[in-house]
């Protein structure tokens, strides 16, 4: 099974730039070894069950409140297939079979 997850997780309680909380959160993407492709508006995260996805979720939240912030803001969107894996690769690529390499 291949779960897609677009996030995108920030706070709305703190300061103009958010580089600083959003680096934390990616901190946490990165250390849970899930695949992930980070794009100026949100974070692109593959993992196997929908489980592992809602719990790296929860994990992002749970550093954001530990710095301190009290209202956050996020957008989740999730592609679910079974019988797939490696789709965070395989969709652009199957894109590029058509029109060539696209802008990464």
């Amino acid at each position: 099974m291949s779960i897609l997850l677009e996030m995108s997780m920030f706070p709305t309680d703190k300061s103009e730039s958010k580089s600083k909380e959003v680096s934390e959160v990616i901190k946490i993407i990165r250390e849970s070894g899930a695949s992930y492709q980070l794009t100026a508006m949100a974070t692109i995260i593959e993992t196997k069950t929908l489980k592992e996805a809602l719990n790296l979720v929860e994990k992002c939240y749970s550093r954001l409140e530990e710095l301190g912030c009290n209202r956050v803001y996020a957008t989740l969107k999730f592609d679910i297939r079974k019988g797939h894996e490696n789709r965070l690769k395989t969709k652009i690529e199957s894109v590029e079979k058509h029109i060539g390499e696209v802008s990464k």
